[in-house]
């Protein structure tokens, strides 16, 4: 049955282009031909030694490939076509992969112990392979076992546990799992070994919860963990200490003994290891911070000590805090140039961010002689490091603590921006920026900026925005959140309105210089723009903003100019559209919110949607996205007038519907739909077939991302409400599929956080397709809804008893029982008379603090008291 491939899988890999793609040819063809056939001669190719390196590594890639993708339909289609085989044919490939772990090539052990998990990821939740562990095992405690077979197999373990869930395994395999790992980290065993029993570890962590109950194994598995993060190998080093991180954040709750330990540990790595190995130790303060801020923000769990707050974080304060302190002088030559650069400067900085999140007020004076004694030093490192603490510790400690020290630092960092060091002037572009982010916010009262500084701060990063551009875009940063402070605060906004024209100018030059080849400065400077624009106070700024639409327009129309010799231009040419659509979208917006600047964008309307067209005919989905958002404002500004744009548009809109691959353009495509309902009301007639149509196929798609989902059943709401009683021929379309997704609420998984959050979505959603049609209807066919309120009344009893709901679908819940009450009034007496639920979820409204829940359950209460008055 197998087939030699080994000549196949060289030419594959063959520079010449011809020879590689008539070889992929082969392969593929044999693949749809005899899957089985394929499958057997890639194991037998990955476990022969005879064979070469470069055949049998992509023999590995293809047969991993065959049973694992990241698109989940995909995924389930391999394996439902692993388990098609029979049980003996799957054992043979089973057998060649273990064999393949004693291999004298490790490569071709390692890939075989990645083949391996992703057997087992299909196979043990199914209880198929229940000798694996036992096989894996053996390797391990049998004597004189080759050192590669060792590490091949600890490997398989390490990505096995990786695979599967916990609860996959029992508690026996667990422990002699944990047994050969912990093992194969003692001392005595090779660096290769002990490297990967280390990784293996960390891979089983989750698995050990019952071992980590019992302070003897807990307290032997903590040992040996120390004592791996203190051998002589920075990786086997590194590996341990990635594994303290992981204990730090899972079992945090039995971490007491052994912190003594753990701070010397990780103070020691922190002064002088390797940069690898010192970034896990401090990453493994971060996790502490992560858990003790979740345990203050949540409290200690219902039970009262369930979950101990151990206040690691405030007893090690006074060395911790220097420690990270210390960190901050270790800064790169480069790290403001280049994106994605993680050092021990920028972790000890997010570490201590976060140690002030954890004890607030604590650590002001522990940094502040730091801050004060290196700020002025004249060593860039000095600043830039004294600069960087103070940045970090504004999140945390109150307001009260702060403001007297940052108020009198102000004037100092605004000089700042004038230093000589480029990392000093971007540090302080950040560090402003923060202190606009948290301590300015005129609308509750309190703000470091006052009308005696603001010019000065506006002097300063109008020119610092055209330094270099990393500064640029800590700038545009600053400038972003000393705007959002004065939203709905309207003398603020007055104060800023003078500065507005030099704003928007120096934006829009940042956006355009010539170096904005850095896409960041220029996303940095657009969006910057957009907020300038959304908190601007239109009573005064109206003009300015008239005036900035056509400047946008024209800048939108040229990008129809730009050569596109490559798919790269191609790009670069949609990513500047998209940025000038969600400057269009956001002038729409604001002007039309107010009656008196509405009629501007009535008259540039045929303008504005002939550039989004033409956008939209240049095929680059992040346009699209972007074009779609615009077009919905638009939609929402012109009302009825945005008829005539219809049928030039409208292709467009059905090819966002049908783009699946792309689900957010698909999600922003129906969000549109129900603008344009809202818009047009009973002139979007005409296209309701085909949009319903699409909708109900989006439905029925197993190829759409679930989350755009709830949102059909609400474009299903916004369609009835414009369209009425015309809405009924889709009834019989559209009920069974709202009744289908209720019994998808119904099967939810509550231990699933995410599946819980997507239930709600769902439930909300179908209330509020229900609220649509019942009040479309109401008028001249409410009687249609009738045999479905049974249904509904059955969801929304369901939903609201739900112990993880949220408000959202409460107040969906209660609108929707209005909807009913008022839509088919006496003829659903006999329903409620059955419901004991409703007067009880009313009453709890009625008592609500959330004043829109509380009006939505007043209204619902009256039209029930209507149905039964009415009735006498």
């Amino acid at each position: 049955m197998a087939v030699e491939i080994t000549e196949f899988l060289l030419s594959a890999q063959s520079a010449d282009t011809q020879v590689r793609t008539e070889a992929e040819g082969r392969l593929r063809l044999f693949q749809e031909q005899n899957l089985p056939g394929f499958l057997l001669s890639l194991s037998l190719e990955l476990s022969n030694d005879g064979k070469p390196l470069e055949s049998r590594r992509l023999a590995g890639i293809v047969l991993k490939n065959s049973l694992d993708a990241k698109d989940a339909a995909t995924k389930e289609l391999l394996v439902q076509r692993w388990v098609s085989n029979d049980m003996s044919f799957r054992s043979q490939i089973k057998g060649l992969l273990l064999s393949t772990l004693g291999s004298s090539v490790s490569e071709a052990g390692h890939t075989a112990a990645q083949v391996i998990a992703k057997v087992a990821s299909i196979e043990i939740p199914r209880k198929e392979w229940p000798e694996l562990v036992g096989s894996l095992l053996g390797n391990m405690t049998q004597q004189g076992r080759p050192v590669s077979l060792k590490q091949a197999t600890l490997e398989a373990l390490g990505y096995v546990c990786e695979e599967i869930s916990h609860n996959d395994l029992v508690q026996d395999e667990v422990n002699s799992v944990l047994t050969a790992v912990v093992q194969g980290m003692n001392v005595t065993e090779q660096s290769s070994v002990r490297l990967a029993a280390t990784t293996a570890l960390y891979n089983a962590l989750d698995f050990a919860q019952t071992n980590f109950e019992n302070e003897m194994e807990r307290s032997y598995i903590m040992k040996v963990v120390c004592e791996t993060a203190m051998a002589k190998e920075a990786d086997i080093r590194q590996a341990a200490f990635e594994c303290l991180v992981s204990i730090a954040s899972t079992y945090y709750d039995v971490l007491e003994p052994y912190m003594q330990t753990l701070f010397e540990l990780t103070a020691n790595a922190v002064k002088g290891d390797e940069e690898g190995v010192a970034l896990q130790a401090i990453e493994f303060w971060s996790s502490i911070c992560d858990e003790e801020i979740e345990l203050q923000d949540f409290g200690s769990g219902e039970s009262g000590d369930s979950y101990p707050h151990s206040r690691f974080i405030e007893k090690a304060l006074s060395l911790l805090v220097p420690m990270l302190l210390e960190t901050l002088l270790k800064q790169d030559e480069d790290q403001d140039q280049e994106d994605g650069i993680w050092n021990v400067s920028m972790a000890g900085g997010t570490c201590l961010g976060l140690v002030a999140r954890t004890v607030g007020d604590a650590i002001v004076p522990l940094v502040m002689p730091f801050v004060q004694e290196n700020i002025s030093k004249p060593d860039w490192r000095s600043r830039e490091a004294a600069t960087y603490a103070f940045g970090s510790i504004l999140e945390g400690p109150s307001v009260e603590k702060l403001s007297p020290m940052v108020i009198s630092a102000l004037d100092f960092l605004l000089n700042a921006m004038r230093d000589e060091n480029s990392h000093v002037k971007d540090t302080t572009a950040w560090t402003l920026s923060r202190i606009f982010e948290l301590l300015h916010s005129p609308a509750t009262g309190f703000s470091v900026i006052s009308p005696a500084n603001l010019q000065r701060v506006m002097v300063v990063l109008l020119e610092s925005i055209k330094d270099s551009s990393h500064v640029a875009e800590k700038v545009c940063g600053a400038i972003y959140y000393l705007v959002q402070g004065y939203e709905g605060f309207e003398t603020g906004s007055s104060v800023l309105t003078p500065y507005l024209p030099d704003i928007i100018s120096s934006l829009i030059a940042t956006a355009e210089r010539t170096n904005a080849g850095d896409t960041k400065l220029r996303s940095a400077a657009y969006e910057t723009l957009n907020e300038v624009v959304r908190c601007s106070n239109l009573a005064e700024s109206s003009q300015i903003v008239t005036q900035l639409l056509p400047v946008v327009m024209t800048k939108l129309g040229q990008t129809f100019e730009l050569p596109i010799l490559s798919s790269e231009d191609r790009e670069k040419q949609g990513d500047l559209q998209a940025l000038l659509c969600g400057v269009m979208q956001v002038i729409i917006q604001k002007l039309s919110s107010n009656d008196a600047t509405k009629p501007i964008i009535f008259q540039a309307a045929d303008q504005i949607m002939m550039l989004f067209l033409k956008v939209f005919a240049c095929r680059s989905s992040t346009v699209h996205e972007k074009a779609m958002l615009a077009i919905g404002a638009l939609a929402y500004a012109t009302g009825p007038e945005f008829e005539k744009y219809m049928s030039e548009f409208y292709k467009y809109l059905e090819m966002g519907l049908q783009n699946f691959e792309e689900y957010q353009v698909c999600s922003i495509s129906v969000g549109v739909v129900g603008d344009i309902c809202r818009a047009l009301d009973d002139k979007m007639l005409p296209y309701c077939d085909n949009i319903m149509t699409l909708l109900l196929k989006d439905l029925s798609s197993a190829d759409l991302h679930r989350s755009v989902k709830p949102s059909i059943f609400s474009c299903f709401g916004d369609v009835a409400l414009a369209i009425g009683e015309n809405f009924e021929k889709y009834v019989p379309y559209a009920m069974p599929m709202m009744q289908g997704a209720a019994e998808v609420c119904a099967q939810i998984d509550t231990n699933d956080e995410e599946m819980v959050e997507y239930g709600n979505q769902l439930k909300r959603s179908i209330f509020e397709a229900y609220s649509g049609i019942l009040q479309g209807f109401k008028n001249s066919k409410a009687e249609l809804m009738m045999p479905h309120a049974p249904h509904l009344l059955k969801f929304i009893e369901l939903a609201v008893k739900d112990a993880h709901r949220d408000e959202t679908v409460v107040r969906a819940a209660v609108a929707v029982l209005g909807d009913l009450a008022d839509a088919l009034g006496s003829k659903v007496k006999m329903l409620f008379n059955e419901l004991a639920f409703c007067s009880e979820l009313l009453g709890e409204c009625l008592q609500s603090e959330d004043k829109q829940l509380k009006e939505t359950a007043t209204w619902t209460q009256g039209m029930i008291g209507r149905v039964f008055s009415v009735c006498g």
